[in-house]
């Protein structure tokens, strides 16, 4: 298929500092962004990437490292739910939600100490990002806590409609809002996400923070330009019956 792309999401955070990894690759081209709390470092060849289950190690002038990964956390089943065995756009997936991680990079000459500091992995493989869309994730948390959500224009059999995905993971225990379980979307912007599902709410506010831009897909070539920022700070409101879990 020539009109595909697939790539992971590898993302480590310790004090306030992180540093993510988008790596893939689509049928006439390789990619590999970097995006730091500062900047993006963009490359267009992955002979600087060494992946394993368990380590990450990068070689390119700008930047030089390695960090190995503890125990991974996968989720209980595909994020996607029924529509991961359908042809989407853009299907996601999360590797794990929260793992432990030991290491540093260098960028630009800076030491990042990674050591004790914690990860996340996602991929994203299809066509094309949605044209609109709102992602979040966040991990960094005094307790056993992750959170990922996604809010997206969904294309499907000539109709759009808006989909979502969110997983929690909290204590050894998950929770998943999602469309496919009937998941109410009563607000998904950049200041604040607002879910209920059943007899679960999640409140999400958002603080501003600076973005850099990224290269994402449309039927498979990089030609598209996405803003992300790896450091914007929010708060997390998690009830169940109005009783509060986190």
């Amino acid at each position: 298929m020539a009109n595909y792309f697939t790539g992971r999401y590898y993302k480590h955070q310790k004090n306030g500092n992180t540093i993510c990894f988008i790596i893939g690759h689509t049928a006439d081209t390789e990619f590999v962004q970097i995006l730091t709390t500062y900047d993006v470092i963009q490359y267009d060849s992955l002979n600087g990437v060494k992946i394993s289950r368990s380590e990450l190690r990068i070689d390119y002038p700008e930047v030089q490292g390695c960090v190995r990964y503890g125990k991974l956390l996968p989720l209980h089943s595909h994020i996607m739910g029924p529509f991961h065995f359908l042809p989407m756009q853009c299907n996601h997936e999360v590797i794990s939600m929260r793992h432990t991680i030991q290491g540093s990079f260098k960028v630009h000459g800076k030491r990042i100490d990674l050591n004790d500091g914690i990860g996340y992995i996602e991929g994203d493989y299809g066509r094309s990002f949605p044209k609109e869309y709102l992602w979040l994730h966040c991990n960094d948390f005094s307790d056993d806590l992750s959170v990922m959500v996604s809010v997206a224009d969904i294309p499907f059999c000539g109709i759009h409609f808006t989909g979502c995905i969110c997983a929690i993971t909290f204590r050894g225990k998950e929770y998943r809002l999602a469309t496919y379980y009937g998941v109410r979307i009563h607000a998904a912007n950049e200041k604040k996400v607002i879910l209920t599902q059943g007899k679960y709410r999640l409140d999400i506010l958002i603080s501003n923070a600076d973005s850099y831009p990224l290269r994402s897909p449309i039927n498979g070539k990089m030609i598209n330009t996405i803003h992300e920022s790896s450091c914007a700070k929010a708060k997390f409101r998690f009830t169940e019956r109005d009783e509060v879990i986190f």
